[in-house]
């Protein structure tokens, strides 16, 4: 990659433009032609660094449930549980992490879907010895933003894009059948042509000015986080991965979670539940270039708000990394499988 590469990529993770050529907005953003970033899309993609362009949708606020969880598989079955687990639809991420708690993943299932019925599912699947649901409680940021110029320092701050507040003013408004037909199309990858959203807007029978529109409305209301791209990391130079897992006293959950998430480097930083083998109430998530470079940011925190016992949780292995679908009948297809549920 080249300098106008990183520029390119820092651009489209932080807004992917909602106009009819957003290949000529960004060239025109970085000094070159539509030609030429077309040229270098098609090259990050062909090189693993450009894992996805599209719309990132806020989960809970579409009526799905989702929650992180932990699970324990004995050593030698961690990749033969994880398999298992990543057959889910709903399960976006999947890691193996440095810890007792071996098996890290995210998951989300639609709203007629009991979430814990289809999570112990998956413990008895996997065969796992023991199982943590950690629901979110307060969502205090999300949005990943690496930065791929390298100019941040570790204690540099940052407004987060997404909050508890954007989700509540979501949760009190209600999808149409015509919010759902957009999202159905703004979740697939936007391709590397001049005009990417004219497709989208052709199978819906609109305009694409009618698909923005509808866009900025789900966006406004709080359902759509944004339009962005999303980077293997390790080939972006992202190689390390820490879960930054903090021990807070209940009284100051409220002080510390923004303080956290002020944090530019942390890209989800969110309240969940303790148990008695699990005492970190507040999770913020980290992609460094080493191991090092993630303490530092961890060491900076920690500065900054007092908290000293906390626990960095690093991904060994990753073995699944992608966006959730939503409005889809795999969901329906895989609890016809496994919990007895008639499809449709």
């Amino acid at each position: 990659m080249d300098d106008r590469d990183r520029h390119l990529l820092n651009l489209m993770q932080n807004d992917f433009p909602l106009v009819d050529r957003p290949f000529l907005a960004l060239a025109r953003q970085i000094g070159t032609t539509e030609d030429d970033v077309l040229a270098r899309v098609q090259r990050l993609r062909a090189e693993k660094i450009l894992r996805q362009v599209s719309a990132i949708f806020d989960t809970r606020s579409l009526g799905y449930k989702s929650s992180l969880v932990a699970m324990r598989a004995a050593p030698h079955r961690v990749h033969e549980a994880a398999q298992i687990v990543n057959e889910h639809p709903g399960v976006s991420h999947n890691y193996e992490r440095n810890h007792e708690f071996n098996l890290w993943f995210t998951i989300a299932v639609p709203p007629s879907s009991d979430l814990e019925a289809v999570v112990w599912r998956l413990h008895e699947l996997a065969g796992a010895e023991s199982t943590r649901i950690l629901y979110t409680l307060k969502l205090f940021k999300i949005g990943v933003d690496l930065d791929m110029v390298g100019e941040r320092p570790p204690d540099a701050q940052a407004e987060p894009q997404y909050t508890e507040a954007k989700r509540a003013r979501a949760l009190s408004s209600r999808l149409t059948e015509r919010d759902i037909a957009v999202i159905r199309e703004l979740q697939e990858d936007v391709p590397a042509i001049p005009e990417p959203y004219a497709p989208m807007a052709a199978r819906l029978g609109w305009s694409t000015a009618e698909l923005f529109a509808a866009a900025q409305d789900l966006q406004q209301r709080g359902f759509l986080r944004r339009v962005a791209a999303i980077m293997y990391h390790r080939k972006a130079g992202f190689r390390s991965n820490a879960m930054g897992v903090w021990k807070v006293p209940p009284e100051r959950t409220a002080e510390i979670g923004p303080k956290m998430a002020a944090f530019a480097a942390v890209s989800h930083c969110y309240e969940r539940p303790v148990y008695p083998d699990w005492p970190y109430s507040i999770f913020t998530m980290i992609h460094g270039r080493s191991d090092e470079e993630c303490t530092a940011i961890l060491r900076a925190i920690s500065e900054a708000t007092g908290i000293t016992e906390y626990r960095a949780l690093y991904s060994t292995r990753e073995y699944k990394k992608t966006r959730v679908r939503y409005f889809t009948d795999d969901y329906a297809k895989w609890e016809a499988k496994y919990l007895l549920v008639p499809a449709g």
